[in-house]
């Protein structure tokens, strides 16, 4: 059976922060605020000014790390000291995928999402990813409820540090280059046709305007490029995440990404920059250990890590525990037209040090 499961409604308007009282006034009068620091400094003030001025009574709640299971329980145990009915998250994908998964759990919880950054799809995708303390990946946990409101502030988007929307780009186009390759054995799958076409369309921004948003975003200029790549990062690529079917096509270079979490060396490497990297190994190994061009330079134009750092321990040694430690569904793999074994995953990993890359660093803009 096909379903696709978004968010009930969606905006983006610049300056939109200090209206937001105006949006949920219709959903609760008291409300759970969840956020990080960073985040709340960024729209604190006319946020509070905003709900004030419609009556709604907030509380804020810190996630002072991952999304994990305790801080999942912490949110809930706020929801009900505060007596609050809705979730207002602030902030990334940390706290996208705490609040959603909170108020999954939570009766007559509604959810409205403020991206600060858009550096993944997690306000629209209908999954939360869990973790553990320390950054581990754990489980991706699909979802029976979707927010009721997303609401997308340019204003914010473009003060927000450009590390993001470079970020937010790889991770956005993984969803192209992940689903591609189960069309070769499913071309006719209506599920995976709908998940390409708004992949590609992501695609097409980002190769016409991703120059541009970057440039933006480092001025801090709200334009039509930082905005359609910021719509790209979320809207298309969480559209792609939406749609489910029986036919199961979970993307290699996320499933890579999961044991990368475990690498300590790799703790300060953002959601997306993990992916870039994934992407490229995945390339190779589609390819007969040649890159696919046209990846291989979105890769570099936005800033993607192509090799690994020294690693702690014997490199080889690593590589050849990071292959073995790759989970993935033995029915999905079958349905991929390249092989994702350990022999050869760790040949891939072990060929990213030595293929050259100096004619592509140009394109990166740092």
């Amino acid at each position: 059976m096909l379903a696709i499961k978004s968010p009930g409604h969606y905006l983006r308007e610049a300056g939109l922060t200090a209206r937001v009282g105006d949006y949920l006034q219709p959903y609760a009068r008291r409300i759970l605020i969840l956020t990080t620091p960073s985040a709340w400094q960024a729209v604190s003030q006319p946020l509070q000014l905003s709900l004030q001025q419609q009556g709604i009574v907030s509380e804020v709640q810190w996630l002072d790390g991952y999304c994990t299971e305790q801080a999942i329980q912490r949110v809930k145990g706020a929801l009900h000291t505060a007596e609050a009915n809705l979730i207002l998250a602030v902030g990334g994908g940390k706290v996208m995928d705490t609040a959603k998964a909170a108020a999954a759990q939570s009766a007559g919880v509604r959810l409205v999402m403020l991206p600060t950054q858009v550096a993944t799809c997690a306000a629209w995708s209908p999954v939360s990813i869990l973790y553990t303390a320390q950054g581990h990946y754990l489980r991706s946990h699909l979802l029976s409820s979707m927010p009721d409101l997303v609401l997308l502030d340019s204003e914010i988007i473009a003060r927000s540090d450009v590390c993001y929307i470079k970020a937010g780009m790889i991770d956005a186009l993984a969803k192209y280059y992940e689903f591609r390759p189960y069309q070769r054995n499913n071309p006719d799958n209506l599920s995976l046709q709908l998940k390409l076409l708004p992949a590609q369309q992501a695609l097409s921004v980002f190769n016409e305007y991703g120059l541009q948003a970057v440039v933006d975003n480092q001025s801090q200029r709200v334009t039509t490029a930082l905005d359609k790549v910021a719509e790209a990062n979320l809207v298309l690529a969480g559209l792609a995440n939406s749609v489910r079917d029986s036919l199961a096509t979970p993307g290699f270079a996320h499933a890579l990404h999961n044991r990368l979490t475990r690498q300590p060396e790799l703790s300060q490497w953002l959601h997306g920059e993990k992916v870039g990297f994934c992407l490229l190994v995945q390339s190779l190994l589609e390819n007969n250990g040649q890159p696919e061009p046209s990846l291989l330079a979105l890769l570099a134009r936005f800033g993607s890590p192509l090799r690994l750092p020294p690693l702690e321990g014997d490199r080889d040694r690593v590589f050849a525990d990071i292959a073995s430690e790759v989970h993935f569904p033995a029915h999905c793999a079958a349905m991929l037209p390249f092989d994702i074994s350990a022999p050869a995953l760790e040949r891939a990993l072990r060929l990213t040090d030595s293929l050259p890359f100096p004619d592509l660093q140009h394109l990166s803009l740092s």
